[in-house]
């Protein structure tokens, strides 16, 4: 299985009221890993391997597209703490569709020495034109750089 690990530091305002990560900020550290999973960074020693999206929102000369959340499903499966080493987002896709990718997560970290599953995660996005709003088939680059972390169950 290949996974991709975006490391997340936790800010401070992630924590609620009981003194672990609020719910609500699990999502968009979510969001924070994709990002940096999905889109290309200017060094490009720095972009994940699933990095195929440039600062226009294109894959080569495909493009601009949007990307839209389709759903979305989080599993808490223990209080994830305010710490200050980064949190593991392992990331890996679990279908591609025609305009469709799945994305699944495990959300990690360590605490007191012990590596701990915090949450499971799922996101379907779709894939759609700027111009048009409508749904776009995935282009070849992207399926070809995206077919190593793609593990069905």
């Amino acid at each position: 299985m290949t996974r991709v690990h975006i490391p997340i530091h936790l800010r401070w305002g992630d924590q609620d009221a009981f003194g672990h990560v609020n719910n609500a900020a699990i999502t968009k550290l979510m969001e924070e890993a994709r990002v940096r999973a999905f889109w290309k960074h200017e060094d490009s020693d720095l972009s994940s391997p699933l990095a195929v999206f440039d600062g226009e929102l294109k894959v080569g000369d495909d493009g601009p597209f949007f990307t839209l959340i389709a759903q979305q499903d989080v599993t808490y499966l223990a209080p994830v703490p305010y710490v200050q080493a980064p949190i593991d987002f392992q990331v890996w896709l679990t279908r591609l569709g025609g305009s469709s990718m799945h994305v699944a997560y495990e959300i990690r970290g360590d605490v007191e020495g012990e590596d701990v599953l915090f949450a499971t995660a799922s996101t379907v996005i779709v894939l759609a034109s700027q111009e048009t709003m409508r749904p776009v088939r995935i282009p070849e680059a992207a399926r070809t750089q995206w077919a190593p972390f793609v593990e069905t169950a």
